[in-house]
């Protein structure tokens, strides 16, 4: 069982963060976005310090984070000034304040569904106005931007897009190529372009992930990026994240208040995720690749007739069960039902989303195999 998805269940089922209890135990829960690690040494050895000396209050170093996060996310193919990153307590306070503050209020905001549950919800927590574009062919093998449609939404008046860069739940990666032009149309309508990040540490081998701010030369002028390493790290609990404004002269999103939101804890575990356990992160990118060659043969075994996608990043899989009827609209919902298995229910990502499900692969060999085989089960019986 590759390190580090191999914590046993007993230790994992004294965990009392969401992902451990919103279901009964005999729920196997493959849902949110945590993962079944422990604590990289280094952050954990950083945290046990802090602990250890009360340094518990308040957090005040932003510039020392900023620069940390500035050297770290350069790495993306886009060289991050140090003065332009703006750390926040999550990534949806930074792409929330970074609509807020580019954009007049009740604007049109496009995002490419199915896509993150809370998008629509943040736009208009903002005062903005969802603009819903869905991606091409987004249930086939390549689902891409509907650039075209991207287009037209921007001449109507649209005047943001949200991307989710890599995208949630598909695991694409959007390309070089998409980008640039996506950029160049943000420019042309007077747009923004505000990329959420936060997958981007999760590259599979022999993939590599660029930010939207490095697309192109036009990227950075109409673009913020919005990243964290809470996902790769699992660190959601401490709060921390960063914008990268890449045009500070233009969007008037400034550190200020923001940065003083910041949770202590997550600055410290922030600098020891991306200084000191780049290591760790490669052999659990390498133990979510092992778990993706695992769920190939499970797939074959137990839901043939189901499509998926391998993601180009993170640790979620886009299921396509419109192939077994029995399961309707929310596959999710039988699987809990019938299986015991908590999945994230297709149809919250957006109509698109209908027969499909998304599954957490960031766990052991056996919880997975466990899921997969309850999962044929219900398939077989539900037809």
């Amino acid at each position: 069982m590759p390190f580090p998805l191999d914590v046993p269940e007993s230790v994992l089922r004294r965990r009392r963060s969401q992902k451990w209890v919103a279901y009964p135990e005999d729920v196997l829960p493959l849902f949110v976005a945590e993962t079944d690690v422990l604590l990289a040494p280094a952050i954990r050895e950083r945290l046990a310090t802090a602990v250890a000396d009360g340094d518990t209050g308040y957090f005040a170093e932003i510039e020392r984070l900023a620069g940390v996060c500035a050297r770290y996310y350069s790495g993306f193919g886009f060289e991050v000034p140090e003065e332009s990153v703006v750390p926040v307590n999550d990534v949806g306070v930074g792409v929330r304040e970074s609509l807020a503050r580019t954009l007049p209020a009740g604007s049109g905001v496009v995002y490419t569904p199915p896509v993150y549950m809370p998008f629509g919800p943040w736009i208009r927590r903002v005062g903005m106005s969802p603009v819903a574009v869905p991606l091409v062919d987004h249930d086939g093998e390549d689902p891409r931007l509907d650039l075209v449609g991207i287009e037209r939404a921007l001449a109507g008046g649209a005047r943001a897009v949200l991307l989710s860069h890599p995208h949630n739940p598909t695991g694409v990666l959007h390309s070089s190529a998409e980008l640039a032009e996506l950029a160049e149309l943000a420019a042309r309508h007077d747009a923004v372009v505000v990329s959420d990040e936060i997958w981007a540490p999760l590259t599979m081998p022999g993939v590599r992930f660029s930010s939207f701010l490095a697309a192109s030369g036009t990227a950075p002028e109409v673009g913020l990026a919005i990243s964290s390493a809470s996902k790769a790290f699992n660190l959601a609990g401490l709060k921390c994240a960063f914008v990268v404004n890449g045009n500070p002269e233009r969007f008037e999103v400034r550190r200020s208040a923001l940065s003083g939101a910041v949770g202590h804890f997550g600055a410290l575990a922030a600098e020891a995720a991306l200084t000191g356990s780049l290591d760790w992160l490669e052999q659990m990118n390498a133990a979510l690749a092992s778990n993706l060659d695992l769920m190939d043969r499970l797939m074959a075994e137990h839901l043939p007739r189901a499509r998926w996608r391998r993601p180009d990043a993170g640790f979620v899989a886009w299921l396509d069960l419109r192939a077994y009827p029995g399961l309707g609209d929310d596959p999710a919902a039988a699987f809990l039902d019938d299986g015991k298995v908590a999945l994230s229910n297709g149809p919250a990502f957006g109509p698109q989303g209908k027969g499909f499900a998304r599954v957490n692969f960031a766990c052991s060999e056996d919880i997975l195999t466990e899921a997969f085989t309850r999962m044929g089960r219900v398939a077989a019986e539900r037809g």
